[in-house]
């Protein structure tokens, strides 16, 4: 039977605290711990070798590790700024050139600040950008990792759920990426129960689809947040904020979902992904 796969984003300060320097040791490290998926970070740019890049992907294939990749963070879909538009699909395509060597098949991508702009003027921008990345990625015949939209943590900052799965919902070849670390900072704390999952998961169906939503990529971690939203990730050792991870489990369960989880808590992401994982487990054999 299918299931969800969970690992961590980058790897846990554990891995180079037991003698690890390369890279392409992680997916067997990762395996050991019982975990079934690996995020690469480019979020300060793309600067892994082809080389590295084909042996951290030969070994995630041994290890049945599930790549996916991030793109980096400065990519602003919401520009109208003509320079900016054309370094948005240069960061993507050099991302989606990277995944080809690691195996990764999806690829997290980050919405934009609105700036000055109006919402709606963002947006309308956000949709634009996103036809032009998926019709370079097209036209470079690299559309085998799918690019996911990611929910964002700064009220500032387009990725709202709404708008996520509004932008999802404009090309069935794209995923959204739910950070509910992000989601639980710009609302304040609204991602703590089941009941908020579920509206969430009612959201992605009623905009995206079933079959989509089942499949999505997820981020997740506790984040201190304060009025605007995201300040900085945690352990899950601390528990002053979260969200909890319990009704996540549970409804994603109850919905017969199948997503990738990443874990990126700061420093323990490995370590959080496997009490993400059991938590999961355990509810599959309620």
């Amino acid at each position: 039977m299918n299931e969800a796969k969970f690992g961590p984003a980058g790897n846990s300060a554990s891995f180079a605290a037991e003698g690890h320097k390369k890279s392409e040791d992680a997916p067997a490290w990762i395996a050991a711990k019982g975990l079934t998926a690996f995020e690469y970070q480019c979020g300060r740019g793309v600067h892994c070798g082809e080389e590295t890049a084909r042996k951290i992907g030969a070994a995630a294939k041994a290890n049945g590790i599930q790549m996916s990749i991030h793109a980096p963070y400065f990519i602003n879909l919401s520009s109208e700024e003509a320079e900016r538009m054309e370094k948005n699909v240069g960061y993507v395509l050099e991302t989606a050139r990277l995944a080809v060597p690691l195996g990764a098949t999806r690829m997290v991508v980050h919405c934009g600040g609105q700036g000055k702009l109006t919402r709606e003027r963002a947006m309308r921008n956000t949709h634009e950008n996103v036809k032009n990345i998926l019709r370079a990625l097209d036209e470079a015949h690299l559309t085998g990792c799918t690019v996911c939209l990611e929910t964002m943590g700064k009220k500032s900052v387009l990725g709202s759920a709404e708008e996520v799965c509004e932008l999802v919902a404009a090309n069935e070849c794209l995923l959204p990426c739910i950070d509910f670390g992000h989601l639980n900072c710009r609302t304040g704390g609204g991602m703590s129960t089941r009941e908020d999952i579920k509206r969430l998961f009612d959201l992605m169906e009623n905009t995206i689809g079933v079959e989509r939503a089942r499949l999505l990529h997820a981020h997740f971690s506790h984040i201190e947040y304060n009025d605007k939203g995201e300040v900085r990730h945690l352990t899950f050792a601390d528990t002053q904020y979260g969200p909890d991870f319990l009704p996540v489990a549970q409804e994603t369960v109850a919905r017969g979902y199948t997503p990738t989880f990443i874990c990126e808590s700061a420093g323990t992401q490995a370590e959080d992904a496997v009490t993400m994982m059991a938590l999961y487990r355990k509810e599959r054999t309620q």
